[in-house]
This record gives C-alpha cells, structure tokens and sequence, in this order.
C-alpha cells in the first residue's frame, strides 16, 4: 500500500508537471504569434543601371520604381535605391557594375540590352531584372526565354514589327523604298531590321539600311538615304531614340515621314507608332523585381514577360509639316502627340 500511495503521488505530480508544461506552451506560442517579424523592416539594396537618357527608357526606369512600391518596397522606407545612368559610355557600364558587384546588391535592374549584357558578364550570382530588351536569348543572357537557366530574367521590349510596317504602307501607300539606320553594335536593333527587312520584301518593298556608331553619324547616315527612300523605319535603336530631334532635322523638311519603334520616339519628332508603353513595361518589370526581392521565386526559372499594352501614336506637327493626311481609320484609335521641344 505505501508503494502504492507513492505511485499515485509520483503520478500526481507528474501530470501537474506535465499540465504546466502545457500551458506555458500554450501561452509562449500566443506571444510567439503577436511579436513582429525578424525580416518585417528589412531593407533591399537595388542597383539601377540605364544605358543612355531618353524618353522610353526613363519611362521604364520610372516604370520599375512604380513597380516595385505597389509590392511594398519603397524608396526612403524599405529600399536603397542607387540608379546610375552610363551616358551611352561603355566603360561607364563596367564601371557601375563593379560598383554593383562590389556593393553586394540584392538585385540589379539592367535598363537596355547593352547595360544587361554588361552586368550579366560582371556577376554570375546577384539577380539581373532587364528592361528594354528585344531578345534575351539572341543576347545571350538567358538559354531560353520561356526558362532562363541563369540569374538574368525581364520584360522585352520586342516590337510588333509587321503591324508597324503595316501602318507606314497606311501613312505613305505609295512607299517603293524605306531607309533605316541602326547602331551597328546593337544586338536589339540587328534582329528588328532583319525581321522588318524580312517582311518588307514579302510586300514588294525594297530596304536601304544605314549603320552608325554613335549620334554624331546620325545626320550624315539620313542624308545619305534621302535621295534613295520614300520613308524611314526606326527600331527602338537606343542611339538613334536618345537623337531623335537629330534625325528628323532632315527627315522632317525632306518630307520622308520616320515610323517608329516606340511612343518616345514619337514624342521626339518621329511621325508615328504602334508601339508600346514603356512605362507599363518598367511596371511589369518591377513586380517580377518584387518576387525575387521577397524569395519567391528565381530568375533562372521565371520566363521572360513580353509587353501587355500596345497603342498607335501619331505626332500631330510632324505630320503638319510634311503634308501627311493620316487615314481617318488610324486617327480615331490614335493617341495624338506634338513634338517635345
């Protein structure tokens, strides 16, 4: 009997023990599940890389920025955001991304194919979002788009260069000829003529092309091109966008209406587009940004987005001043713009 009482006051106290132990369990997850966050004020480091000023890829960069605070990262609040413009200088891009590298950035926003290759070559590790770029696999920055396989995913900016070819046989129906220039060191550019070449010469048109190297050939490249076109094409050449107002101070008095690849290039002097918005593309960007920022996915496995809205645009003076009547059908859908001085 007394083993027996023993036992039972063991067991007694045993489960009292094991009772508290509960509670307390109990309570410490109440608390557990009311304290904040370790990572709630965490701060992301991104760094911004655009290749040269103009209108389409600030929109993009704006875009980004945009983007990213509709996911809840902010500037000034949860993200350090160190934006760098190359100016166009390729030793300008080696160098900000060495400054990228070796601040050890959560991500890097690349802005135009020749920034995104340049970051791409400095790191192998850090996530790369592109923005404005025709083709990431022709750039060789991703194996596929549909499935990168390596730190570098975005949103392209590839044209839709049939219906674009289409609008300036609406604009100009007698067109024999069209004349492009492009930079010959861009890769984004080289694919656009070659599809627009293509499809040109499978309505009857012939292609004059001129290659430049930088804004100072612009005007010599148009001039060389006058005599022999009824029109010009525009990729969404980063060179010949940044001198738009350069090109069309020939194209414009000779009467040689310039389509374009994108709206910004519209807004500098160019006659019209079916394009894309830049801005909107800065925003898709910005939320893929997002998804990696906060761990839920990997570049190497997030396919690249291509643009969601397209729209004609028309520059209003540019049309004034050669003449051009645009066809009622166009202009009831056209966004009307007048050239940004």
């Amino acid at each position: 009997m007394f083993k027996s009482a023993k036992l039972k006051k063991l067991s007694l106290a045993v489960a009292t023990v094991l009772a508290a132990g509960i509670i307390a369990g109990c309570g410490g997850g109440d608390k557990k599940a009311d304290a904040p966050k370790a990572d709630a004020k965490k701060t992301y480091n991104v760094g911004v890389v655009q290749l040269v000023e103009h209108p389409a890829l600030d929109a993009t960069n704006k875009g980004f920025v945009d983007g990213l605070k509709k996911r809840g990262i902010e500037k000034d609040k949860n993200l350090k955001l160190d934006q760098q413009n190359a100016q166009a200088d390729q030793s300008n891009l080696k160098n900000i991304a060495t400054r990228f590298v070796n601040n050890k950035v959560d991500l890097i926003y690349a802005i135009a194919t020749p920034a995104a290759q340049t970051v791409a070559n400095a790191t192998k590790t850090i996530p790369i979002v592109g923005c404005a770029i025709t083709d990431y696999e022709s750039a060789k920055l991703v194996e596929k788009n549909a499935k990168p396989n390596t730190n570098v995913t975005g949103a392209s900016d590839m044209n839709p260069i049939k219906e674009q070819v289409d609008l300036l046989l609406k604009i100009v129906p007698n067109a024999k000829t069209i004349g492009t220039i492009y930079t010959s060191s861009e890769v984004n550019s080289e694919i656009q003529i070659k599809l627009m070449t293509e499809y040109a010469k499978s309505k009857g048109l012939k292609v004059e092309v001129a290659t430049i190297s930088t804004v100072n050939d612009i005007q010599q490249a148009a001039q060389s091109l006058l005599g022999k076109v009824d029109a010009f094409y525009e990729p969404t050449d980063n060179v010949v966008a940044s001198a738009m107002p350069t090109l069309t101070a020939v194209t414009t008095p000779a009467k040689k209406p310039v389509i374009c690849g994108e709206p910004g290039m519209v807004d500098g002097g160019g006659l019209a587009t079916y394009g894309i918005d830049y801005y909107a593309l800065g925003v898709q960007a910005g939320d893929m940004a997002a998804d990696i920022l906060e761990g839920k996915k990997k570049p190497q496995d997030m396919a690249v987005q291509t643009a969601k809205d397209l729209s004609v645009v028309v520059n209003k003076d540019a049309a004034e001043a050669m003449g051009v009547k645009i066809p009622d059908d166009i202009m009831k859908n056209a966004k009307v713009v007048t050239t940004k001085k």
